[in-house]
């Protein structure tokens, strides 16, 4: 009998232990939601969230570009992200990937001729426009100094 009745005041107690702390969260969640401040926090705090999802990102970081595997790893990511941009419809940044692709690419008239059957129109002539762009972008980008390919490799 008296094993039974210290399971039995454990259970209670165990159980208003419980209830105390739901009762304290429910507590302080109305003391939070009620601060004037409250939705002004929340608010910005959503605000910088959302504005830090759409900072574009820094242009791409270039390999050692005498280390093939790397500059095969970073064409072949760059072709992704671009394409995966693409599809979300960020055509601004995915044009940059592509074109920072056709930049560090061995044989970019083939690779230009391929983009130009796969894209719209609109987008290719950004990417044209681009490319011209992304050797300096690569060279920034790279400690290097501009050794990416130029406008004149193109042709």
């Amino acid at each position: 009998m008296m094993m039974m009745m210290s399971k039995t005041t454990f259970g209670i107690a165990a159980a208003g232990a419980g209830l105390c702390f739901i009762g304290y969260c429910f507590y302080f969640d109305r003391k939070r939601r009620s601060d004037p401040l409250f939705k002004e926090k929340l608010r910005e705090r959503r605000r910088k969230a959302k504005q830090q999802t759409k900072k574009p990102t820094s242009t791409s970081q270039i390999p050692d570009l005498k280390d093939t595997e790397a500059m095969q790893k970073f064409f072949m990511q760059e072709i992704q992200k671009g394409e995966e941009l693409l599809a979300q419809g960020d055509v601004e940044r995915g044009v940059e990937h592509l074109s920072n692709a056709v930049a560090v690419c061995g044989q970019p008239s083939q690779l230009l001729q391929v983009l130009q059957q796969t894209l719209p129109p609109q987008v290719f002539q950004l990417l044209i426009e681009s490319v011209s762009l992304a050797p300096t972008r690569l060279a920034a980008a790279s400690s290097q100094g501009p050794t990416v390919m130029t406008m004149d490799d193109l042709e």
